[in-house]
């Protein structure tokens, strides 16, 4: 059924400021990047909730210039009058403008709140939107365990030997990188402290890794979703990112396997990547880890190909069903194959250290070229995160059933609430990739921030603007806060699909 096509009849004056326009958007390439169009209510509205959707999750970038609205409806096979409206529901809410001769271009909205949200923030992105009742699903961060503040305590007794120098450390502190090691000896990867760099957290380990070894142009190879600000820092290199696509656990054909090595290994004898970037552990956002077999493959294919593979695991410890995943390196022999690690998932994102686990000689590469960028990581949160990982134990002990509820709340909910959907149980990590049966993620996305809720739209994590028909929503957020979101996630789908 095709939505009612009136709109508000007010116009808009355009500013005449200069505006900055880095790139154009044809109505073809427009058309794609919103999807399907929400089928319920004015056209002009579902329009707009697409294009606002497309902006703030980076589909559309800051500063395009969007088609004309004559081509836009005519690409869309809808009335100008719908599109004229779209457009000026844009710039009502802070997220386009429009100059004479120029026509309209998308901005970063003007006030702080609605700024952070475009990156990630926990704000509403709409400044006359849904008030401060806002819940985010769209960051995977817990809270801080019990722990921390003993720790940073204990912490701050062992500052003082660290005093008398500079503080800088650029391959970390000395007991932290053999905290790090020894973690990896005992789940049969031996490493030694020299392998090890500590970052500045996860983003800062990946960002380093590409700066050192791509340059623009090159080919990085990621999946197909994957972790959105992985794409980020490949594209701040000048990285051309190729997508492996990554299927549903249990998907029925025709759709791609969860892992499919021959995919891979096609694609690294025709793309011949720089990098390739994998999440083998709890993938973000399937949940899908691969099996020992696929790992050692992998690690075959890395070596014959010599093509960096980075493999980050950060979520690895939160396995919340069955026995955690295997190292993802191996015997740790392959000098093609490097890991990543964080404190922010399990611990809290507010320690900001994370790891590169590699070769000595490529581990010294990555500390010059940190160098240039932050030289080195706080020795207080170094401290922090030594004392924590010791206690790793304890850590989880509370960690994981208080995240299994969570995630049981919100799969359990949603499989209730909106038997259409397709809501795995991942096994761990702290994201879902839901399956919507139509493509309606940008849409849907804008009508579910409207009732208060922010999720991921699946083309968001796409190198490609692929994963219409899905959304990503964490279930960080506790049990109570979740059990909230259900029933206005539900609303939101309700004035989304089609309908039957």
């Amino acid at each position: 059924m095709r939505p009612t096509e009136h709109a508000p009849t007010t116009g808009a004056t355009p500013v005449r400021t200069p505006l900055t326009v880095d790139r154009h958007l044809s109505a073809p390439a427009t058309v794609r990047r919103l999807g399907a169009l929400a089928t319920r209510g004015p056209a002009y509205r579902a329009l707009a909730d697409a294009l606002r959707s497309a902006v703030l999750s980076g589909a559309i970038a800051p500063h395009t210039r969007l088609p004309s609205e004559r081509d836009l409806a005519a690409a869309l096979g809808v009335s100008r009058t719908t599109t004229t409206a779209a457009y000026q529901e844009l710039r009502a809410h802070g997220l386009a403008r429009a100059h004479t001769g120029v026509g309209t271009v998308t901005v970063l909205p003007q006030d702080e709140q609605a700024r952070r949200s475009v990156t990630g923030g926990d704000t509403p992105w709409e400044r006359s939107g849904p008030g401060p009742d806002v819940i985010s699903l769209r960051q995977a961060a817990l809270s801080a365990p019990p722990t921390l503040h003993a720790a940073v305590l204990r912490a701050v007794d062992r500052l003082p030997a660290y005093l008398a120098g500079p503080g800088y450390h650029p391959l970390g502190i000395e007991p932290l990188r053999a905290v790090i090691a020894e973690r990896y000896a005992r789940r049969g990867t031996p490493t030694s402290p020299d392998q090890i760099l500590v970052t500045s957290g996860a983003q800062h380990a990946v960002a380093t890794l590409l700066g050192t070894l791509v340059r623009p142009g090159d080919r990085v190879v990621v999946q197909s979703p994957t972790y959105v600000h992985a794409l980020d820092a490949a594209r701040a290199a000048g990285a051309r990112l190729v997508g492996l696509p990554v299927g549903r656990p249990g998907a029925p054909a025709p759709e791609h396997p969860p892992f499919d090595v021959d995919l891979l290994a096609s694609t690294l004898r025709g793309a011949t990547p720089r990098v390739t970037y994998l999440i083998p552990d709890h993938h973000n956002p399937t949940g899908y880890s691969l099996t020992d077999d696929e790992r050692e493959q992998v690690r075959a294919l890395a070596r014959r190909h010599q093509s960096m593979v980075v493999g980050d695991e950060t979520v690895t410890d939160l396995t919340l069903d069955g026995a955690p995943p295997s190292s993802f390196a191996g015997p740790g022999t392959a000098s093609s194959v490097v890991t990543v690690g964080s404190a922010s998932k399990v611990l809290w994102g507010g320690l900001r250290v994370g790891w590169v686990r590699g070769p000595s000689d490529l581990v010294a590469r990555l500390s010059r070229y940190r160098e240039a960028v932050d030289v080195t990581t706080s020795v207080l949160d170094q401290l922090v995160v030594a004392d924590l990982l010791g206690r790793a134990d304890e850590v989880l002990a509370e960690r994981l059933p208080r995240v299994r509820e969570q995630r049981d709340v919100l799969v359990d909910g949603l499989r209730a609430a909106v038997p259409g959907w397709t809501v795995p149980r991942p096994a761990g990590g702290l994201a879902l990739w839901i399956g919507l049966g139509a493509p309606l993620a940008h849409a849907f996305a804008a009508r579910a921030a409207a009732e208060g809720v922010l999720v991921n739209p699946g083309p968001a994590l796409t190198p490609d603007g692929s994963g219409t028909g899905f959304v990503r929503a964490t279930y960080a957020q506790d049990a109570e806060t979740l059990t909230r979101a259900v029933p206005r996630l539900a609303r939101a789908w309700a004035a989304t699909a089609p309908e039957r």
